[in-house]
């Protein structure tokens, strides 16, 4: 099995910066995405051309920190701040002038990421919000407007009891925090229908299973897996997220798995 190691967040903060880039630096990260309005971007621009072996992609972002664009159309999921509201998006239809704003905002990031010369490989989302079907058509037409054909899927594996037996946050394993792994079979079905269409409207390239690190390493520990391409996200050095990630991802954990595993990045996915 292929898997791509992808780490979120880069540009949120210089602990998270420094760690993302002794990973990838150690070759335990082979995949990174940046978030165009984090206070700390530019910084981790700056570096990128030190890492050629790995992909940089854009993590587009409605949930924390300012927009880069226009306010007017987004005042529904701003706080009296300006900044975002990380659960709004969730709570309100994003149709109309919203989902305009959505757009603009989005390309604001992408143009921002390519003014600091950043080669964008792929495009996921901060806090999961792109796994929502309503803006799958906002992210349709992010793509064809930059001609970005790679993309992260939904999750498409579960925890099961992993949760209880490692005493460990629903974050932790990237896991909606409302339903622990209680994902019924509709829900599953629409997670399926989700991925065929973003795969096939406006053909797009995509892992065939997705999820965070640590679930997929217990997960992969127990049971075989078929999956040809696999896309693991990290979060080092962001404690919201912990799950043990650093030290597992800078120990021998291929060898712990039932089978055996090449590191790619989404540059070296086909």
């Amino acid at each position: 099995m292929d898997v791509i190691v992808n780490a979120d967040d880069l540009g949120i903060s210089e602990l998270v910066n420094a760690a993302t880039f002794g990973l990838i630096e150690r070759g335990r990260i082979t995949s990174a995405t940046l978030l165009a309005n984090g206070p700390f971007i530019e910084e981790s621009c700056s570096q990128l051309s030190r890492y050629p072996n790995c992909s940089f992609g854009v993590h587009l972002n409605v949930t924390e920190f300012q927009p880069l664009s226009g306010p007017d159309r987004l005042q529904r999921i701003l706080n009296d701040s300006g900044e975002f509201r990380e659960l709004a998006v969730r709570q309100v239809p994003i149709v109309g002038e919203l989902a305009q704003g959505v757009f603009e905002e989005f390309c604001a990031q992408v143009d921002k990421l390519y003014s600091l010369g950043v080669q964008i490989s792929h495009i996921d989302s901060h806090h999961y919000v792109l796994s929502m079907p309503r803006m799958l058509p906002i992210l349709k037409r992010i793509q064809k407007r930059y001609g970005i054909r790679k993309a992260r899927i939904s999750r498409n594996i579960y925890a099961g009891n992993l949760l209880d037996e490692l005493d460990v946050t629903p974050h932790a394993l990237g896991v909606d925090p409302e339903l622990g792994d209680r994902v019924s079979l509709t829900l599953r079905l629409k997670k399926r229908v989700y991925n065929w269409a973003l795969r096939n409207y406006y053909r797009t390239k995509t892992s065939d299973g997705f999820s965070g690190f640590r679930l997929f390493y217990e997960y992969a520990k127990k049971r075989p897996m078929n999956h040809r391409i696999f896309e693991v996200n990290v979060h080092p050095a962001n404690p919201y997220y912990d799950a043990m990630e650093e030290q597992i991802l800078a120990g021998p954990w291929e060898r712990e798995l039932n089978f055996p595993v090449r590191l790619i990045s989404y540059d070296q996915m086909s």
